[in-house]
């Protein structure tokens, strides 16, 4: 039986109303914060499309205010489960913006572990979404994505993902990191994000590096979602190395 639910969350962002606009309201703006590749369709009534990991979730636009809201809904599923997001954008007199977000629908039976990993993940998303405008003003970045289900425990995985960086103990903003993944330039950086158990941000002069553990009950899956910037990036090689570089990384 689906299980109606509605989630809030606000983020401070240093940028305007129209750039804040850009990074939701456009598919180059969202592949440059959030998970897979999105395309939208200009206008209330258009279609938005979210392809992650060979599965495309569609929704149309309900709402279309530049620069002051947008909103999209899917179609209900066979079982009456749907999704309904909202995201109203408020300028400050002393400069920047806030982003209030609302999530609702119905969601499945699991619908206990979905909407805590929602919530824990926006945490994330919107971290990023902050990142982006903050540190990449005007720019878009390109999407890599890797996964590696049944990685393990969240213990294990983050030992492993933390000795990769190069660190040792618990992991803070601030901290500095360096990375090899081979096939690719070395990546240096600083942790911009800390939510363990659940995920990691690294920010470095040209990408945004996310690391996200789904949990037990999502298949102990360590998943990779990355946004380069840099203008040579070549985003299909960037993703075979890190689909290599996760599939091999040792856990345990």
């Amino acid at each position: 039986m689906g299980h109606r639910f509605e989630l809030h969350k606000d983020v401070e962002l240093a940028a305007t109303p129209e750039q804040v606009w850009e990074a939701i309201a456009t598919g180059p703006g969202i592949d440059s914060w959030f998970m897979g590749r999105s395309e939208i369709e200009p206008g209330e009534g258009g279609r938005t499309r979210l392809t992650m990991a060979g599965h495309v979730e569609e929704a149309t636009i309900t709402a279309w205010e530049p620069g002051k809201r947008f909103a999209d809904r899917t179609e209900p599923g066979p079982d009456g489960t749907f999704t309904a997001m909202e995201y109203l954008i408020e300028g400050r007199d002393q400069g920047g913006a806030v982003l209030r977000l609302v999530q609702s629908g119905v969601l499945g039976d699991n619908w206990e572990t979905e909407y805590e990993a929602m919530k824990v993940g926006w945490d994330m998303y919107l971290g990023t979404l902050a990142a982006y405008l903050a540190h990449f003003p005007g720019r878009t970045a390109a999407p890599v994505s890797a996964f590696r289900p049944g990685a393990g425990g969240p213990d294990a995985v983050w030992a492993a993902v933390t000795r990769a960086f190069g660190l040792a103990g618990p992991v803070a903003e601030g901290q500095s990191v360096r990375l090899a993944v081979d096939g690719l330039p070395p990546i240096e950086g600083v942790v911009d994000l800390a939510g363990l158990p659940t995920y990691v941000g690294v920010r470095t002069a040209d990408g945004l590096y996310r690391f996200l553990y789904s949990g037990a009950e999502r298949g102990d899956a360590l998943v990779l979602g990355h946004h380069l910037f840099a203008d040579d990036q070549d985003p299909a090689r960037a993703e075979r190395a890190w689909q290599e570089w996760v599939t091999a990384l040792p856990i345990g």
